[in-house]
């Protein structure tokens, strides 16, 4: 009997804790459901948009607390007024007629078109900027890139003040890329300064200014560094290697002949190119150069006083080694191996400077002064340095043998390149 009341009493209280466990789960899954419909409930109002009217205004413009009259602000105003755009106008050529399947043109009775020319008309052809840089008397002169007024039938210029003025072509020089135009000095207000290039420094602050893209956009000013100081390019029409400044604050068509500033409002260097891609034709930001206004202003003053620059010419006909074949360098030129670079004498002028010294055809030039010439463009780069009635040293081989001469540079003309796009004459 006792043993059946035990197990009684054992089953009663095991029901308990059975009973007491659903309890609790129930009233714990009770509770935590209470708990995610709060959650949600206050996610829901949290994120509800609100009811009710819109209430307009409230919101002002409250007071600039940047520096207006920054370092950068203050170089661009100084020299703004002396920036501009230049307008190159060319003739196009104009037919009567009227318009056919193949273009302008008079039908005969037989059925043939003839055409009959009018006036020429200016249109203009390309656009850039300019800085006008000095004023004396009732003019004024600008001086910007000879690719900008190149071939040009008129030039006018736009002021600063929109103000639109014929200018005259006092000189330009392709070797440089250098022009000067005269304006009337009348609406001339502001007038820029050069400073000293050899004095920057890569990372130093610079504005560019100029009309990219055109004058629609006169007076653009970008900002950048110096990102190198002297780099040393091919310019102008006859490759000759300058060295220019490299920066990268953005040049875009257009730019070209506007000047490069420091903080202090000084031009520093005329914007002249751009890279837009590499090698593989790779897109290329930031890459932008200069010429240097330290050459600026030696070409510019001799511009003013000749109307032209004089550089000394050898007199010859040239190519780059380079372009010779090694069979050739060794049956014809005789070159040891050891010679790789340099130039070579296509042809001499008679009475020539080099004819004077004794240079031959075939004769590989490798040094002139101090510099080793590698190609016909740090050929007229090393003699571009000397002025016309100078001496300089030339090394060179002949017949495999090296030799050393003087060079009297009394002679001077300007360089051109021949037929043959290989061949240069200087």
């Amino acid at each position: 009997m006792k043993k059946i009341k035990q197990a009684f009493k054992d089953r009663l209280w095991l029901g308990v804790i059975v009973v007491g466990l659903l309890a609790g789960l129930i009233g714990g899954g009770i509770a935590l459901g209470i708990n995610n419909l709060v959650q949600h409930h206050e996610e829901v109002a949290s994120t509800r948009v609100p009811t009710g009217s819109n209430k307009s205004g409230g919101t002002k413009v409250n007071k600039n607390k940047a520096d207006l009259n920054g370092e950068a602000s203050q170089a661009y105003k100084s020299v703004q007024g002396a920036v501009v755009s230049v307008i190159n106008k060319q003739k196009v050529q104009q037919s009567n007629g009227t318009l056919g399947i193949f273009g302008y043109g008079n039908s005969s009775a037989n059925g043939s078109s003839s055409s009959s020319s009018n006036d020429n008309k200016l249109e203009t052809a390309s656009e850039g900027s300019g800085v006008i840089y000095k004023k004396s008397g009732d003019s004024a002169y600008v001086v910007t890139n000879n690719h900008v007024v190149k071939g040009s039938n008129a030039l006018q210029v736009i002021l600063s003040n929109g103000k639109k003025v014929n200018a005259d072509l006092v000189g330009a020089d392709s070797a440089t890329d250098l022009a000067v135009l005269k304006i009337n000095a009348k609406n001339v207000k502001t007038i820029a300064s050069f400073g000293n290039s050899n004095s920057i420094v890569p990372g130093q602050d610079v504005l560019a200014i100029g009309s990219p893209m055109g004058s629609e956009y006169a007076n653009t000013v970008t900002k950048g560094i110096i990102s190198a100081k002297d780099r040393t390019l091919k310019a102008g029409t006859d490759g000759t290697l300058t060295s220019v400044i490299q920066t990268d604050a953005a040049i875009n068509s257009g730019n070209s002949g506007g000047p490069l500033i420091n903080m202090a409002g000084q031009v520093i260097g005329i914007n002249s190119m751009k890279l837009s891609s590499d090698t593989q034709g790779s897109s290329v930001e930031g890459i932008g150069f200069a010429i240097p206004s330290n050459e600026v202003v030696t070409i510019i003053n001799q511009l003013i006083k000749d109307g032209k620059i004089t550089r000394p010419s050898l007199g010859i006909s040239m190519v780059d080694l380079s372009n010779v074949t090694s069979d050739q360098q060794q049956s014809v030129l005789k070159l040891p191996t050891s010679v790789s670079k340099g130039v070579v004498i296509m042809d001499v002028n008679s009475g020539s400077v080099a004819d004077t010294a004794g240079l031959k055809k075939y004769d590989v030039i490798t040094k002139l002064g101090d510099t080793q010439i590698t190609d016909t463009g740090s050929l007229k780069a090393a003699l571009y340095k000397y002025k016309v009635g100078e001496t300089a040293k030339v090394t060179y081989y002949h017949d495999g043998q090296e030799h050393t001469a003087t060079l009297h540079l009394t002679k001077s003309a300007d360089t051109t390149s021949t037929d043959d796009s290989q061949q240069e004459n200087n």
